[in-house]
């Protein structure tokens, strides 16, 4: 099946991929506690990723976590 590649504004897409690959392992606070540089490593790993490293900024890392949170708790229910 065919994936589109995820850039860094595909928060939703990020952050759907985040929780698959860490499922409950990361709760809310937890998630929010996570180095900048972390999460733009982990992000960069992902399948179809295509972004670059001087493409990220912390407005787009702010935005990951958010969508990460939410997509969690969508999955708490």
């Amino acid at each position: 099946m065919y994936e589109p590649p995820i850039k860094w504004n595909d928060y939703e897409d990020i952050a759907l991929k985040l929780y698959e690959k860490f499922g409950d392992n990361f709760g809310e606070s937890q998630i929010y506690r996570i180095r900048f540089t972390d999460l733009m490593e982990w992000v960069m790993q992902l399948p179809h990723f295509e972004g670059k490293k001087e493409e990220c900024n912390e407005g787009h890392l702010e935005m990951i976590q958010s969508s990460w949170v939410y997509e969690w708790r969508d999955n708490q229910k």
